[in-house]
């Protein structure tokens, strides 16, 4: 039964859903009343290839349904809301969006979706399927003959589109696109409907090596794949704003691929640098030309890449990925049946390209290292005239970013107003980049609130930082943060809800407060301006894990170190991460049945219990969180969340399930992350796991828009690398994590600032000014950072994390991680963990089965390291809390291990 508390935490998510369901619910009534032009009553056309169904509408010929042979039942487009959605300027698959320039010079936008009207039936012969003249459906004044065809080829189809210039003067098209309509509205789904029913869909903006992967929200079954056909690079892909269904947390909206752009670079897109540089061209009079896209299977998403293959698309492979740290090495294998002509970068210099070798496999390898600080795109083109790119983003040394990172946090970051009258000194607090200030009012109270994700963020980050990084002065800092602002402010220090966790300390209530304390610039008649009740309450368990990883954090640094931290002893910081953990399931039930974001941290709470001996509390808290675990193992698909599907909740959910032995579950779980984290040669796109509505809650630039590197992309990096580590032969899960978890630290500006997200509308293509929710996918880079060695049959030995030198069965690994504390050597399925000292460089020998560690020499606060394994092994050292305790030196200490 839900506790009053629980029943107003419910009351409040459903007014923040329906804040915009609402809305969305009025856009569906707006569209039914407006009159049908799709044509339905006209019935429709049924075709076949080997590989799929088409439905099609018989007047306009647009795609009523898309079904794969093999699951005749399933469809890839909406045509389930087709009744709904049959009226003027609702795209559908097969329509097509132009840009003219006129005789005056101007661009005008032209689409087969603007006014409905039939198309003209052509007499189909050969691989033709169904054909028609549209240009019925475009204005009456457009310069250009269009007919559509559907094709088959050896099973797949293609949709092809001719054009033809009907006018007597050279015709200029700035920006062609295709619509991309497929079926990811959610709306008035279940979780378990949506993950039958609905897709996800990805784009790798790479021209001619471009693709759309399109996936069950489940993850098995095949995979769609929109392949360019002829004339139809991958150049930019563009949000349909005008489509009149409605963009919410249910629907994250339709775009389009674009083989021309430059008619929107030059204005709506004035002044951003793009993915590719944008095009256009000229078709003289009377001169037709062919724009065609080829939509395809893979078996499943793993098997995407040898789809590509098997396809002859040009493909690469990156290691490790395409967030490339300046002292990393990077390897690029590239695969085509055409050989390269040529290798270009941009801007020229940002990237130094070397070929290697031409491996048995068929990739070419070259060595890939970034010289300069931002994003750089390299563009080959082949011999048969195809170009590929590939888009990167070069950033500092790992170590340099998170220096630089816990610099910004603990000093512009860093709130010290004795005034202040939410009692929020001294804190990190959340921060505005563009205006280069802290944000201590928002209408959104949880923002300058220091709780929730959005206020949370920052200090969370900045405790984070010391976990990969210590240093001395910001603990310090965040030391005086923890006893004076944390305890007994954010959280409550006594009374019935002790250890509790705030939703905010910032709240709005005028008539309690000095007058003048509010700034009346700043719109709070918004249900985000909680009063101080409302703020107050601690029922929101999202907030738990926030706290109890700071504490966590602080028992680490006390335990494990010397000096670094003095106010508490190291078992009260680790008592207090397992009261506010079990406080939420206590204060925060109703919200605690789902996974939680951060909620790693209670599984290392756990285990460090255990390693210290304190046994009562370990119980405890296995047994609520089994209870949890139990709950969703007794769920099809355990992802629930405050919203209708999110992907957070699946961090945790795969954890306790790996934990607790529930292999189905935590199969079920990592097969629904990589759903929505695809793989591809893209910085932005490489592990970036689907977010796409937080910039309304914790961004400056409020829009719902797919969020690039927001904190899914690390978060979701822990339950792939740690499959990855359950399997160390799959390495399309190594591929996947490690582009999340370098995703997680992309955004983070040149100074130091860590932003909410990077914006992927083409109009912005630039980091969000607020630091907001940044915090959450800091976590899961920090405890997360590992550097991996494997072996693979297509590229030999590869690492992730470190640069490496081979010779026969010796390999040595130079780390290159912030931490330099995990290492996992594939091959043994074997994970080394510090949890103090680091690791200079690591030498494995595959015929000797032999491990050589270097440990770099010790300093002030780190005279001792300790060294755990996921495997038995022996060292000449005692043991302390589960972990070899061995002393370091002035000079780099070696470590031999048998294995």
């Amino acid at each position: 039964m839900i506790n009053p508390r629980s029943q107003y935490n419910f009351i409040l998510l459903l007014l923040v859903f329906f804040s915009f369901e609402g809305h969305s619910q009025e856009y569906w009534n707006n569209i039914v009343k407006k009159p049908s032009s799709l044509g339905l009553e006209n019935g429709f056309i049924e075709v076949k290839t080997s590989e799929f169904n088409l439905k099609l509408v018989k007047t306009s010929q647009t795609v009523a349904g898309l079904y794969p042979v093999a699951d005749a039942n399933f469809d890839f487009t909406p045509g389930e809301r087709l009744e709904i959605r049959d009226k003027d300027s609702l795209y559908h698959l097969g329509d097509l969006n132009l840009t003219l320039k006129n005789t005056q010079g101007d661009w005008v936008n032209y689409s087969s979706a603007y006014k409905r009207k039939p198309v003209e039936k052509l007499s189909v012969k050969g691989n033709v399927l169904m054909a028609s003249d549209m240009t019925n459906t475009f204005p009456e004044e457009l310069p250009v003959n269009i007919k559509r065809y559907y094709e088959e080829d050896n099973g797949n189809l293609i949709l092809r589109f001719v054009l033809k210039n009907t006018s007597d003067a050279p015709l200029e098209i700035g920006a062609l696109g295709v619509p991309m309509i497929f079926n990811n509205i959610l709306e008035g789904k279940s979780l378990d409907e949506a993950h039958a029913d609905n897709v996800f869909f990805d784009p790798y903006i790479g021209m001619d090596a471009g693709y759309l992967e399109v996936k069950h929200l489940s993850g098995k079954g095949s995979a769609l794949l929109v392949l360019p056909e002829e004339n139809m690079p991958f150049e930019a892909y563009r949000p349909l704003l005008g489509d009149p269904t409605r963009r919410s947390i249910v629907f994250e909206g339709f775009h389009e691929w674009m083989s021309l752009s430059k008619a929107y670079a030059v204005n709506q897109w004035k002044g951003v640098q793009q993915w590719n540089k944008p095009t256009s061209i000229l078709l003289k009079p009377d001169e037709e030309k062919d724009f065609a896209v080829k939509f395809v299977l893979a078996k499943s998403i793993k098997n995407v890449q040898q789809s590509l293959i098997d396809h002859k698309m040009p493909t690469a492979v990156g290691v490790p990925g395409y967030v490339l740290p300046k002292n990393v090495n990077g390897q690029l294998f590239i695969k085509n049946s055409s050989k390269i002509k040529n290798i270009a970068v941009e801007p020229q210099g940002a990237i130094s390209i070397e070929k290697k070798q031409q491996l048995k496999s068929g990739y070419v390898a070259y060595q890939v290292n970034g010289q300069q600080w931002g994003r750089a795109r390299i563009t080959i083109d082949y011999e048969d005239g195809k170009q590929q790119t590939i888009n990167y983003k070069i950033i500092k040394s790992e170590a340099e970013v998170i220096a630089d990172f816990g610099h910004f946090l603990t000093t512009e970051q860093w709130f010290d107003n004795e005034e202040d009258p939410f009692n929020r000194n001294p804190s990190v607090i959340s921060y505005d980049y563009e205006a280069k200030k802290q944000v201590t009012q928002d209408s959104r109270a949880w923002i300058a609130g220091l709780s929730d994700e959005g206020g949370a963020g920052s200090w969370l980050a900045a405790m984070m930082k010391q976990y990969v990084q210590p240093d001395k002065e910001e603990i310090d800092k965040l030391s005086e943060f923890v006893h004076k602002t944390l305890w007994g402010t954010i959280q409550y220090a006594e009374g019935e809800n002790k250890y509790g966790v705030k939703k905010s300390v910032f709240y709005y209530e005028p008539d309690s407060m000095p007058k003048g304390t509010y700034n009346d610039t700043i719109n709070y008649k918004t249900w985000a301006a909680w009063n101080h009740k409302h703020a107050n309450d601690p029922g929101r368990s999202y907030n738990y894990p926030h706290v109890t990883a700071a504490y966590w954090v602080m028992y680490r640094l006390a335990r494990y170190h010397t000096g670094l931290v003095e106010n508490k002893p190291w078992d009260w910081y680790l008592k207090q991460a397992y009261h506010t953990a079990i406080a939420m399931t206590e204060l925060a039930p109703y919200y605690a049945q789902f996974g939680q974001m951060e909620g790693t941290v209670f599984l290392n709470v756990l285990k460090d219990l255990k390693r210290e001996g304190i046994n009562d509390l370990a119980e405890n808290l296995e047994f609520k969180m089994k209870e949890r675990a139990d709950h969703w193992k007794s769920l099809n698909y355990p992802f629930g969340s405050e919203m209708p599907w999110d992907s957070t909740g699946q961090e945790e959910v795969f954890m306790w399930s790996d934990y607790f032995g529930y292999t189905e579950k935590a199969a079920i779980t990592l097969n629904a992350v990589l759903a929505y984290m695809p793989t591809m040669p893209h910085w932005a796109y490489n592990g970036n796991a689907r977010r796409y509505w937080d910039f309304l809650y914790g961004g400056k630039l409020s829009r719902v828009e797919r969020q690039i590197h927001h904190y899914g992309s690390a978060l979701n990096a822990i339950p792939v690398l740690k499959a990855y580590q359950n399997s160390p032969d799959d390495f399309h899960l190594l591929k996947v994590g490690y582009g999340g978890l370098l995703g997680g630290i992309s955004n983070i500006t040149k100074d130091g600032f860590g932003p909410a997200a990077f914006h992927s509308f083409p109009q912005t293509l630039e980091i969000d000014y607020l630091s907001g929710d940044y915090g959450s996918g800091f976590f899961g880079y920090a405890i997360n950072s590992t550097s991996y060695l494997t072996k693979t049959a297509d590229f030999g030995w590869v690492s992730f994390g470190g640069n490496i030198k081979s010779n026969k069965d010796k390999v040595e690994m130079m780390l290159t991680t912030a931490a330099k504390n995990k290492v996992f050597i594939a091959p043994e399925g074997l994970l080394i963990t510090l949890d103090a000292g680091s690791i200079n460089k690591v030498g494995y020998n595959e015929k000797e089965k032999e491990v050589r560690l270097y440990l770099n020499p010790k300093n002030d606060y780190t005279p001792t390291a300790f060294l755990q394994s996921n495997k038995n092994v022996n060292l000449p050292f005692k043991m302390d809390n589960g972990a070899y305790k061995i002393p370091l030196s002035e000079k780099e200490s070696e470590i031999v291990i048998k294995l």
